[in-house]
């Protein structure tokens, strides 16, 4: 009988994870119409108050004719942003349907910024890939040139893993809602998904500025028969691996009593990675191999008796061990890996180039490590998406490299948990974040 109880709940957790929130972000060349599109989610879907459709409604910054509403302004926040009518920072916006909740992020569409981008998509469920159609270039055969920044886009959501990529064809009402051209794209950028080995793509017609299939159909994309974009959104099943996952806990800080108690309480706080951690359970200490028992699973509403990935907890162990920020408890049957020498793919975010002959920090998890890029294995053509020799990788350049560390990580293969195959590099002396980075293992 217990057993049955225990199948149903794990698979009522099952759904309510598939059906929980869904964090997603626009991306795609510049002037594609991504904020319009935020925005038009948010005004048709009654996700802004009176105030804000006022205060856009006043911007002396709009772009639009007339009494329209320049929707784009509800993301673009920024001065520089409103002035120039481009997007430079990611912006989080918040919405909910009576369906689901929704977390957005805006990112912007010039090269120079992919790097805000690479940061809005680190974290996402789903990528919506908008493509102008307005930009595109039908050949007399019927193939459509997609633009550079499409491409580098969908490179980086599949080095990312994002479940879901949302080809949305924009401003459909420039070309008169013409099927045969929405098409001839999507035809194109299928051929080139299956090139990336890109999976999970749903292509949909769409009109951001006009409203057309975004929240409500529309008399004029009568001859699409699928679900609009917020129906799509609100059926896209996300369910995080990571929760089967073996256990994964980086120590983030060590916390003792106040200084006026007599117990010696000494907890280690954290978030749960991966995984589900229960009381009793014996756990391996990463990088020292020692051996731990969990006494205890504390939270701010007391004790549990389990916890599982995304959760914020203070694990007590039985034993009095050496144990710091920067190590991480994981499962005893299946322990991270211990990296000194590994390969890794990277976006390289930082306007000055990778130099072979300095140091950089890496950030893993709550790790921070020395470590030298030893080599530079390739460099990913983004047109072609072939790994091409190269000495140099430069701002928005993607490449698989060498690494090494000067004390060991714990980590995974990105392609089997995100949360600990991931790192960013940081320059040493000027504290910024060169590249993100993501392991990968044999």
């Amino acid at each position: 009988m217990n057993a049955v109880v225990d199948k149903n709940k794990l698979h009522n957790d099952a759904q309510s994870l598939e059906r929980g929130m869904l964090r997603f972000i626009t991306a795609g060349s510049v002037d594609d119409g991504k904020s319009t599109l935020i925005g038009r989610l948010l005004f048709d879907s009654k996700g802004i108050f009176a105030d804000q459709l006022d205060a856009i409604s006043r911007a002396r910054h709009k772009r639009t004719v007339g009494d329209m509403v320049d929707l784009s302004l509800l993301t673009d926040g920024l001065e520089a942003e409103r002035e120039q009518g481009i997007t430079i920072d990611v912006a989080y916006r918040y919405f909910a349907t009576p369906k689901r909740k929704f977390i957005i992020a805006d990112a912007p569409g010039h090269e120079q910024y992919t790097r805000n981008m690479v940061t809005g998509a680190s974290t996402a469920d789903a990528v919506i890939i908008l493509i102008d159609v307005s930009k595109v270039t039908i050949s007399a055969g019927g193939q459509a040139e997609l633009l550079i920044q499409t491409k580098r886009h969908s490179t980086i959501a599949k080095l990312l893993q994002i479940q879901h990529v949302i080809v949305a064809v924009n401003k459909m009402d420039l070309i008169n809602y013409d099927q045969t051209i929405y098409n001839q794209i999507v035809a194109s950028y299928q051929k080139f998904a299956e090139q990336l080995g890109l999976k999970g793509i749903h292509p949909i017609p769409l009109s951001a500025l006009a409203g057309d299939n975004v929240v409500t159909r529309g008399e004029k994309l009568s001859w699409y028969q699928g679900p609009t974009l917020i129906e799509l959104l609100e059926s896209l099943s996300v369910y995080d691996d990571e929760h089967k996952a073996a256990f994964r806990f980086p120590v983030q800080l060590v916390a003792r009593h106040n200084g006026h108690e007599a117990n010696d309480f000494r907890g280690y706080m954290g978030r749960v990675e991966a995984g589900t951690v229960h009381k009793g359970d014996v756990l391996t200490v990463q990088p020292s191999g020692q051996r731990a028992t969990v006494k205890d699973i504390l939270t701010l509403d007391g004790s549990l008796d389990s916890a599982s990935a995304g959760k914020s907890i203070t694990l007590l162990l039985e034993e009095y061990l050496d144990i710091s920020r920067g190590d991480m408890l994981a499962s005893a049957e299946a322990p991270a890996s211990l990296l000194k020498n590994f390969s890794a793919d990277v976006c390289w975010l930082s306007e000055e180039p990778l130099d072979l002959g300095r140091k950089y920090w890496l950030k893993h998890t709550t790790r921070q490590v020395a470590a030298k890029v030893t080599g530079i294995d390739s460099l990913l053509n983004i047109n072609t998406q072939q790994a091409e020799a190269g000495t140099e990788l430069k701002l928005n350049g993607i490449a698989r490299i060498q690494l090494t560390v000067q004390q060991p990580l714990a980590a995974d293969s990105y392609d089997a948990m995100r949360s600990t195959g991931s790192f960013i590099l940081i320059d040493e002396i000027s504290h910024q974040t060169v590249a993100a980075g993501m392991i990968r293992l044999a």
